[in-house]
C-alpha cells in the first residue's frame, strides 16, 4: 500500500514539475503573441522598413525604431564595457585577494548596490553625477581625444552632461552588482586542489585565475554577463533621466539619444492609434533582441565546450 501511494505521488510530483516548467514557455509565448497582436497595425503599415527608419513623429503619424535600437544597443554594449572588468576585479580581489575579515562586508556591500531601486540611480545621475560630468569630466574628455584621429569623432560634441554614455555609465554601475556577485559565487566552486596544484607550480594569482579559475567556471561567467546585458537592454527609469530622451541618431557617445525602453515609459501612457501600435512594436522588437542575445550566447558556450580536450 505504501509503495502504490509512493508511486502515486511520484506521478503527481512529476507531472506537477513539468507544469511549471511548460507555464515558463506558456507564458513566453502569450507576450510574444500580445506583442505581435498589438502592434499590428504598425508591422503593416511599415513592414521591415520600421527597422531602419530614424524618423519618430507623432504628429505626422510617423515613426521608425531606428533610434532607439541604436540607443539601446550603444548604451548596453557602453555598460558592458565598463561592467565586466570592474566585476571580474571585484570577484578576483572577493576571492583570491581579499583578507578573509573583509569578504562578507564587500560582498554584502556589493549586493546591497543591486537592492537600490532604478529610479533611485536615475535620479542620482540626473542630479549628482551629470553636473560634475558636465562640468568637470566631459570637456576633459573632448580636449583630450580631439587629436586623435576616429577618437575625435567618437568623443565629441557639446558638453551636455547627459547622452549615450551617461546612460551607459550609469547601467553600468546598476549591472555591476548582479555580473560581480555571480563571478565571486563561481569563482568560489573551483576545486581549491586545482589552484594549490597551480600555484605549487609557481603559478601567480593572475595566471591561476586567467588558465585555471576562468576555464573551470566560464559557463558561470558568461551567464553572469548575460544577466548583467538582459538587466541593461531592458532598463527603463534610470537610463530616462540621463540619456536624453532625443529621436536622433547619435553623433558621438555624448550625444543624446533614445532607448527603446526609455521611449515606452515616456509615451506609452498617453500613446493611441498608430503610435501606440508602433511602441508596442519597439517592445516586441526588445524582446526578439533579448531572445537573439541569449541564444548567441548558449551557441557561444557550446562552441567553448565542444572545444575543450583539444589541442592547441
Amino acid at each position: 500500500m505504501a509503495t502504490k501511494t509512493g508511486s502515486l505521488m511520484d506521478i503527481v510530483f512529476k507531472n506537477l514539475t513539468r507544469s511549471f516548467a511548460f507555464l515558463v514557455f506558456i507564458l513566453l509565448a502569450a507576450i510574444m503573441v500580445s506583442l505581435i497582436y498589438g502592434s499590428q497595425e504598425s508591422i503593416v503599415k511599415y513592414g521591415l522598413g520600421f527597422l531602419w527608419t530614424d524618423d519618430w513623429n507623432p504628429v505626422e503619424d510617423s515613426y521608425g525604431a531606428l533610434v532607439p535600437i541604436v540607443g539601446t544597443l550603444l548604451s548596453s554594449l557602453i555598460a558592458l564595457v565598463i561592467a565586466i572588468p570592474v566585476s571580474f576585479g571585484i570577484a578576483m580581489f572577493l576571492t583570491e585577494l581579499s583578507p578573509t575579515w573583509l569578504r562578507r562586508p564587500l560582498g554584502t556591500a556589493i549586493e546591497m548596490l543591486a537592492a537600490i531601486p532604478s529610479i533611485i540611480y536615475g535620479m542620482w545621475g540626473l542630479f549628482v553625477f551629470v553636473p560634475i560630468f558636465q562640468e568637470y569630466i566631459q570637456p576633459g574628455l573632448i580636449s583630450f581625444f580631439e587629436p586623435v584621429p576616429f577618437l575625435n569623432q567618437v568623443f565629441a560634441g557639446p558638453p551636455f552632461g547627459i547622452g549615450v554614455f551617461t546612460a551607459g555609465l550609469v547601467l553600468s554601475i546598476m549591472i555591476i552588482p548582479f555580473i560581480a556577485a555571480v563571478m565571486r559565487d563561481v569563482f568560489e566552486l573551483v576545486p581549491p586542489l586545482l589552484k594549490e596544484s597551480a600555484y605549487g607550480l609557481g603559478g601567480t594569482t593572475w595566471e591561476v585565475v586567467w588558465k585555471v579559475v576562468l576555464p573551470f567556471t566560464k559557463t558561470g561567467v558568461v551567464g553572469g554577463i548575460m544577466l548583467g546585458l538582459g538587466r541593461a537592454l531592458g532598463e527603463t527609469m534610470a537610463i530616462t533621466f540621463v540619456i536624453g530622451n532625443s529621436y536622433n541618431l547619435p553623433s558621438s557617445i555624448f550625444s543624446p539619444s533614445n532607448s527603446i525602453a526609455s521611449a515606452l515609459a515616456n509615451e506609452f501612457n498617453e500613446a493611441g492609434g498608430m503610435q501606440k501600435s508602433a511602441l508596442l512594436e519597439l517592445g516586441l522588437i526588445l524582446f526578439l533582441i533579448t531572445t537573439v542575445v541569449l541564444a548567441l550566447s548558449k551557441m557561444m558556450l557550446l562552441r567553448l565546450n565542444k572545444g575543450e580536450g583539444t589541442a592547441h
